[in-house]
């Protein structure tokens, strides 16, 4: 290795994960927030992990997602190397955007640059799930394949992994994030173990009409898609406001719209700007009502996925 230690910087960015009926299986990248991360390599072996945010989260690689993320890559890298990992997080930890996918897909690309793109984006993913085990127990890629392919992703199966990168209409994305904890494990545990197959069947055809909706451009097929009978009811009664944002945005011609990953964020999809603002003023309205904190997020779908800038 030469004298000089590289270094970049990475913008990884926020993601929604199940789409309302897809979950564990579709996600989407946005263009904000994103999370910021500098990554070089050390000249002795080994992870060093520092915070630039006031999060206080773990330092040590086995507890940390980007450092559970690089020991995955490292296992397979033939040489011994070291990173030097400076996380400032703009995606808040139990926000339902994708935060730790956005620490652990951030490290894995960046280690991947520095090492001269070695490793394939399916490759990144894999080592990049280990992350979310760290962080909720399951190795879940829903955020995880959006946050490094960019745009909507499809995870048709897990093991072996196999992602479909699905094209969609120009859309905006409406976000709000109020400021209470949903942990994905809890949020995990409330779910029903079975489903009738009545609620399978018509969960199977919003998933498979959203597919077709996306790659059809068709913007009503997408709205009469988003719809989620056997997540979102159990989920949403963590989540104070919730019915009253999704019923008054689709009344204020939202296409659609649910719960981001396991929330408490909640999104709205729109097909024009001045739509999507207007769900934003009807998310402060509500979120103002509750006397609930809040930050909302009027943005796209990012297409770059978690990308090197420096």
């Amino acid at each position: 290795m030469a004298n000089e230690i590289k270094g970049v910087q990475v913008f990884a960015p926020a993601t929604v994960a199940n789409l309302v009926c897809g979950f564990d299986v579709l996600g989407m990248a946005l263009q904000e927030p994103q999370d910021v991360m500098t990554v070089r390599l050390r000249e002795q072996p080994g992870i060093a992990i520092q915070h630039a945010d006031g999060y206080d989260l773990p330092v040590e690689p086995e507890k940390n997602v980007a450092g559970a993320s690089l020991l995955a890559l490292m296992d397979e890298w033939k040489e011994k190397v070291g990173f030097e990992v400076i996380i400032d997080k703009r995606i808040k930890p139990g926000s339902g955007l994708g935060s730790s996918a956005a620490s652990s897909a951030g490290a894995v690309v960046a280690a991947n640059h520095l090492l001269g793109n070695p490793f394939s984006k399916e490759d990144l993913v894999r080592f990049a799930m280990n992350g979310e085990k760290v962080a909720s127990g399951v190795k879940h890629a829903d955020n995880i394949a959006p946050c490094i392919y960019g745009g909507i992703t499809l995870i048709r199966s897990i093991f072996p992994l196999d992602i479909v990168q699905l094209t969609a209409p120009p859309m905006y994305v409406t976000v709000v994030h109020p400021q209470i904890e949903v942990r994905t494990s809890d949020a995990r545990q409330i779910l029903r173990k079975e489903v009738q197959l009545k609620a399978a069947i018509k969960q199977w055809g919003n998933i498979a009409g959203l597919v077709a909706g996306f790659m059809k451009n068709d913007y009503a097929l997408i709205g009469r898609s988003l719809e989620d009978v056997i997540i979102e009811p159990v989920r949403s009664i963590l989540i104070p406001g919730f019915d009253d944002v999704k019923k008054k945005s689709k009344e204020a011609g939202a296409l659609g719209g649910g719960i981001s990953g396991s929330g408490p964020s909640v999104f709205m999809l729109s097909k024009e700007e001045a739509v999507a603002k207007g769900v934003e003023n009807i998310m402060t309205d509500v979120y103002t009502r509750l006397g609930i904190e809040f930050k909302t997020y009027v943005t796209n779908i990012n297409y770059n996925g978690a990308k090197v800038i420096s």
